[in-house]
């Protein structure tokens, strides 16, 4: 089997995911998955599209991510990943959709304006 390349985004985060069959190893930036995401919450983020497809261990992942935080990458790779597995598989769609797995999440930072403190808030206002 080839290659499937994919990339998915969040924030400020780019990561461009390689699936193909294997052993189930995942690299991020050359590295095991454990060891670039410290946290179970965001190694459990990153396997999500495998345990709900039922094809944890089917598949080997390289990753190379860039840009934003861990929390942004964490959710870059897996919406990269979900895309390869409906790529490779029409069918997964139906178990990935309903979890929100498909969708690009399009929150990004609000700019600062000019004349006011950050994107919101204001400089104190003096009456007198």
């Amino acid at each position: 089997m080839s290659t499937t390349h994919t990339i998915g985004r969040r924030k400020s985060s780019v990561a461009r995911v390689y699936v193909k069959e294997g052993k189930g190893v995942v690299t991020v930036n050359k590295r095991a998955l454990d060891n670039y995401f410290g946290t179970t919450v965001l190694q459990y983020k990153v396997n999500q599209p495998f345990a709900l497809t039922e094809t944890l261990g089917q598949y080997d992942v390289t990753v190379n991510v860039k840009g934003g935080g861990t929390t942004g990458q964490a959710e870059a790779i897996r919406l990269g990943i979900s895309r390869a597995l409906c790529e490779i598989n029409p069918e997964f769609r139906a178990a990935l959709k309903p979890e929100g797995l498909m969708t690009r999440d399009p929150r990004m930072v609000e700019r600062k304006k000019f004349g006011q403190k950050k994107a919101r808030k204001k400089f104190q206002f003096s009456k007198r």
